[in-house]
């Protein structure tokens, strides 16, 4: 399964283009630029595709997709690409198998590491799924008579998964939750204010929209931060098709006015709702509307 996000935002993109080139250990917790594909609101997992990888023809297998970005980065000298994933090596006397340079070292599991099956379970971990990000800054461009010509920066994202992996995981193991339907998406997040005019606590709202036919009670479920703190819906029962404004006391999920995640829990815990803001976005007194 794989889906590419060609304008690629995200509250970790800050720190990120402020590492220096080579290896950086993360560590596998929120907020620490590590990738989490559930819990990190980093892309819709419903638009995740599967795609083979030799399909003959030009521009129909995952190879030329990813390589079409690679050689656009080769292009650009002030390009970079980050590869999350495991690393290995240095192997001082194995040569690279492809590039024959020694030490042999790179990264690899550049994908969903959790929610796995069978041999690979053992493989499982929160805060450590695999990705690649291509970094493509802005470019001013003087044309003589026509005026200036702007490429504006651009993040490119490439998500991969196995089909066989699963999207409810548990917390600390990244194991596969059993049992659980898959009904994720019937309630979404659709606008959140996050830095309202004054003080923020107290004053801070998420907005929600039921998608379904049924009315649905979300009394007891849960709003969660960037740190995965909580604030707990109450009395709130949505028509179909109608929206409710929950209102967060300060005392659980707060909003960070420098960017940040939403996640919407079930009262079991189970995320049926996400979503990313950048700084840039949380204006103050203005909704963000997703």
């Amino acid at each position: 399964m794989y889906l590419i996000v060609d304008d690629f935002q995200h509250p970790m993109l800050e720190k990120l283009a402020s590492l220096d080139k080579g290896f950086t250990r993360l560590d596998s917790a929120p907020n620490k630029m590590a990738l989490d594909f559930i819990r990190g609101n980093l892309f819709d997992a419903s638009k995740m595709r599967p795609l083979p990888h030799n399909i003959p023809g030009p521009d129909n297998d995952l190879n030329e997709k990813i390589d079409a970005y690679v050689q656009r980065a080769i292009g650009d000298e002030r390009a970079s690409i980050y590869a999350f994933g495991e690393r290995w090596g240095p192997e001082n006397s194995v040569k690279d198998k492809y590039f024959g340079f020694l030490p042999g070292n790179g990264i690899h599991d550049i994908h969903m590491n959790q929610g796995n099956s069978g041999q690979f379970v053992k493989d499982d971990g929160v805060w450590q799924d695999g990705g690649l990000l291509f970094h493509f800054p802005s470019i001013e461009k003087a044309n003589v008579g026509i005026g200036v010509e702007v490429w504006p920066e651009q993040w490119v994202a490439v998500f991969l998964a196995f089909q066989s992996q699963s999207w409810h995981t548990d917390d600390q193991t990244g194991h596969t939750i059993p049992d659980v339907p898959v009904q994720e998406g019937n309630v979404q997040i659709i606008a959140a204010l996050v830095n309202p005019e004054g003080d923020d606590a107290g004053h801070e709202t998420v907005t929600l929209i039921n998608l379904t036919p049924s009315l649905v009670d979300l009394s007891g479920w849960f709003i969660a931060d960037t740190n995965k703190n909580r604030s707990v819906i109450s009395n709130l029962l949505l028509n179909p098709g109608a929206t409710g404004v929950v209102q967060l006391d300060g005392l659980g999920a707060q909003l960070s006015n420098n960017g940040g995640i939403i996640t919407l829990l079930n009262a079991n815990g189970i995320k049926y709702h996400g979503v990313s803001y950048t700084k840039e976005q949380a204006r103050s007194g203005w909704t963000v509307v997703f």
